[in-house]
């Protein structure tokens, strides 16, 4: 039978499924019964049901299915992990899913641009990083940007955030070995639930509750507000919200001799139940 797709590209596992049954469907020797047949499954209809997304796999019959696409060794331990990983029910499991398979070489090799994406969003001083070298004395020197940041930071963590930046073109060098902005604004969009930008938003909630004992009050401003509005007035709400995100971008892109990186948070959640529910 032709080959079929590299499970190592995928990262969600009902895509595979779906691209390995049209693969291997192509050559003519294939069926939703055939497969069922090599998985030793009762129903016929069992993978067309998991590629639809109307049933989930157990750890057992992520493996029973691994065997019957033909994965071995790291190949099917790869796809079950990618079964866990697009099943996890919190965040926790979800990371440690992800960290697994990270944990493969090849998808290490496969995915690097993603991986850099994930790692800016992994630790706070990534975008700080980014929004420092607005500055006109910036430096692209590891040591120097270590010690500018609050709080600062290893050397050797400042020398590996320069190189994602880098990779990722978010910091670029001109014709004279400077490194500066590669584009004037990175948004993720209004709600962006990727997986590693979830993590960064928890992140910076916890530097923001860090600030008010580290960061003196002059220099923060740590406000909240609890109102009680309908769905249209929370709809406009978040509207406002999502215009405001922008007048602020406008703001620093207009800046001409910027100075101090600073971090924004803005959380709106629920503290009650409508009656609706």
């Amino acid at each position: 039978m032709a080959a079929g797709p590299d499970v190592f590209e995928f990262l969600d596992y009902r895509a595979f499924l779906r691209e390995h049954y049209e693969a291997k469907k192509a050559s003519g020797r294939f069926s939703y019964r055939a497969f069922s047949r090599r998985a030793g499954l009762g129903s016929p209809n069992y993978l067309k049901l998991v590629i639809d997304g109307e049933r989930n796999l157990s750890s057992e019959m992520a493996a029973r299915f691994a065997t019957a696409c033909g994965l071995d060794g790291n190949a099917a331990a790869y796809f079950q992990d990618l079964v866990a990983f697009n099943q996890a029910k919190n965040a926790e499991e979800k990371n440690a899913a992800y960290r697994r398979l990270t944990g493969f070489r090849r998808y290490r090799s496969v995915h690097r641009l993603e991986m850099a994406h994930a790692e800016y969003h992994s630790t706070w001083y990534l975008p700080a990083i980014r929004e420092l070298a607005a500055r006109t004395d910036f430096e692209a020197d590891p040591e120097w940007i270590a010690s500018r940041l609050r709080p600062p930071i290893p050397r050797a963590d400042a020398a590996r955030a320069l190189d994602t930046l880098l990779e990722l073109g978010l910091l670029v060098r001109d014709d004279d070995g400077h490194v500066r902005q590669g584009e004037p604004i990175v948004s993720t969009g209004p709600e962006m639930h990727a997986l590693h930008i979830a993590n960064y938003h928890r992140m910076m909630i916890q530097r923001g509750a860090a600030s008010i004992e580290d960061v003196p009050s002059a220099e923060r401003d740590i406000s909240a507000l609890t109102l009680c509005l309908a769905p249209d007035g929370l709809a406009e709400l978040k509207r406002r919200l999502q215009a405001f995100r922008r007048e602020l971008l406008d703001l620093s892109a207009e800046e001409t001799d910027p100075e101090v990186v600073v971090q924004l948070n803005m959380q709106l959640f629920p503290l009650s139940r409508a009656e609706t529910e």
